[in-house]
């Protein structure tokens, strides 16, 4: 895949680009993570991968689905600070689309995923004032989703960390080797390649994607291998990885208006501010001044 090194986090941050609105920003987004959406029945139980590692598969009965506005209300209960528009708008569309991926009947949380979801979520939150508000909200987030966030956390760094040991060709090769993030992919090869109890989505795209820039991957044909590997689609991941990667743009471009629009108003305030100091001043020598001869 041609787009591996052109879809650097670092790089999309200085796209010169400059014809982009908010508004038309927040539809492109929502339309890139458009999924179609299947009424199913779910039911709950376990089962054992190839490693050690158990494998809780949690999926409910059609009484236990909450419905879209449930799932968007849980998340403005929990968060109930104003969020910046262009935010806002973001991420009330985004909750939508994974509401539809999380009570899909095939559905079951996976690390990669989870990756993959955390690095979209860090790219779209980037430069939100307060590092505790983004955390927050974060956390309302994946709980309106009956979710653990710390769970999110948790296996997005173990496996960044542990993709900052591989090389391309070890990370290929995982099927070869035991560990815990190991067993992890073998689990998620099983699934996919028996098409049961795994729905892929942009996100598990976007996660292979990490892997791969972790590992400092340039190679095209190692996207190739993992997808094996994995039995994934590497077609639906290329396509996936063009959205994001023009999603990132469009995200980078939409900020910096933010951001102009942001010091203007700042700049208006402050020469507001000095022209009113300006005419205290005046008026306060003007009463002072008692002319000669009264």
């Amino acid at each position: 895949m041609a787009a591996i090194t052109s879809l650097s986090f670092t790089g999309v941050a200085q796209s010169p680009e400059r014809k982009f609105s908010v508004r038309s920003y927040s539809a492109s987004f929502f339309d890139a993570f458009k999924l179609r959406s299947t009424s199913s029945y779910y039911s709950c139980g376990f089962r054992a991968s190839s490693s050690t590692r158990m494998v809780v598969q949690c999926i409910s009965t059609a009484a236990d689905v909450p419905t879209v506005s449930q799932t968007k209300s849980n998340f403005l209960k929990a968060y109930k600070r104003p969020i910046p528009s262009i935010y806002n708008t973001v991420l009330q569309e985004l909750i939508v689309q994974q509401h539809l991926m999380r009570y899909k009947r095939s559905y079951r949380y996976d690390p990669v995923f989870a990756l993959g979801f955390v690095t979209v979520y860090d790219q779209l939150m980037d430069g939100y004032p307060g590092d505790e508000d983004r955390e927050a909200i974060f956390k309302a987030y994946i709980e309106a989703l009956n979710e653990d966030p710390a769970q999110y956390r948790t296996d997005a760094q173990k496996l960044e960390e542990w993709a900052r040991t591989q090389s391309p060709s070890s990370l290929v090769d995982f099927a070869s080797r035991e560990g815990e993030i190991e067993g992890i992919l073998k689990d998620i090869a099983e699934r996919a390649g028996s098409k049961e109890n795994f729905s892929y989505s942009r996100f598990f795209a976007v996660g292979l994607f990490r892997l791969l820039e972790l590992t400092n991957t340039t190679d095209p044909t190692v996207l190739d291998k993992l997808c094996a590997a994995l039995n994934v689609n590497k077609k639906s991941v290329d396509r996936d990885l063009d959205v994001y990667r023009n999603l990132l743009s469009k995200l980078v471009q939409a900020k910096e208006l933010l951001k102009e629009y942001v010091e203007r108003e700042k700049k208006k305030i402050e020469e507001r501010a000095s022209s009113q100091k300006a005419n205290e001043a005046i008026t306060k020598c003007l009463g002072e001044y008692q002319p000669a001869g009264r």
